[in-house]
């Protein structure tokens, strides 16, 4: 699916999908310029430079979706939607990664959103989510978006469930036309009432 140029809030980007071949490139140097902190809750432990590499050429084989945060034509932040083939126990994953000059300005929240609507695009009944225990940023973006998370072998993970976002709001019954016209008949008195009044008619001498 691809999106619109949005523009997350105070900040000055805009969000797309990556195309997985051509713009392999710029996913990978994304996930290679976060910090040694960020490398490390991102990928809970691993920050060496070829495996990164490797990772993101993976994403760009394996049917993975790429939605990216742009400012002046570099990608800062990215939400990645894993197929759920990929995954053991056939459930689609997310992972995301917002470089440290672009965070608190909302720009997680709008990965966040626009992952989730390409996850419900593709008919995604559920998502896991993995993220370091000490990632307090993440644990916090994904309980918002209703993530129910656990502590477990270092690390935070969970599920969204899908199906209970976006509800349609319940239609209202319909109205009868006794009740239509029960409504108008009251309407009507109302403002004759109301002219009565400010005429002066119907007053007490």
């Amino acid at each position: 699916m691809n999106y619109d140029s949005i523009r997350p809030t105070s900040a000055k980007g805009t969000v797309r999908t990556l195309s997985q071949q051509e713009e392999l490139p710029l996913l990978r140097d994304h996930l290679l310029r976060l910090d040694r902190t960020s490398r490390h809750d991102r990928f809970h432990g691993f920050i060496d430079d070829s495996f990164i590499r490797r990772y993101a050429e993976r994403c760009a084989n394996d049917g993975t979706v790429i939605i990216a945060y742009f400012e002046d034509g570099v990608v800062r932040g990215a939400a990645e939607l894993h197929p759920p083939e990929q995954s053991p126990d056939a459930q689609p994953e997310i992972a995301f990664s917002v470089e440290r000059s672009v965070r608190r300005k909302g720009v997680g929240s709008t990965l966040f959103r626009k992952l989730i609507a390409e996850a419900h695009a593709k008919g995604y009944s559920s998502l896991r989510i993995t993220t370091g225990a000490q990632n307090d940023a993440m644990r916090a973006l994904a309980t918002k978006f209703g993530a129910q998370l656990t502590f477990r072998h270092g690390e935070s993970t969970g599920s969204i469930d899908l199906t209970e976002q976006n509800q349609p709001a319940p239609a209202a019954a319909p109205v009868t036309p006794v009740e239509a016209a029960r409504v108008i008949v009251d309407m009507n008195r109302a403002y004759w009432r109301m002219v009565m009044q400010m005429s002066g008619w119907g007053r007490a001498a």
